[in-house]
């Protein structure tokens, strides 16, 4: 009695981990992009620093611009100018 137990257990476990799998594929997915596209918006900013430095231009790179550039892309960068500019 107690195998059959032992095995109903394991028979639940393993239907918790494939449906809590497929309930955490798409999260899992949209972070993972958000985290290459915030990769790709740090790269953008080195570059920017890089180019901006003939021009005294600097835009301090941290989580937060970085995950402004990779969250809404070219207009980010935009947006991290402007907010230069004014602040």
């Amino acid at each position: 009695m107690d195998n059959l137990y032992i095995l109903l257990a394991w028979v639940a476990g393993i239907a918790i981990v494939l449906f809590f799998g497929k309930a955490l594929k798409v999260p899992l997915k949209i972070a993972l992009k958000l985290l290459f596209n915030s990769l790709l918006g740090g790269m953008a900013i080195i570059v920017i620093n890089y180019l901006g430095n003939f021009v005294d231009f600097y835009i301090p790179l941290n989580f937060f611009s970085a995950l402004i550039v990779g969250t809404l892309g070219l207009p980010g960068v935009i947006l991290l100018i402007i907010l230069k500019y004014l602040l």
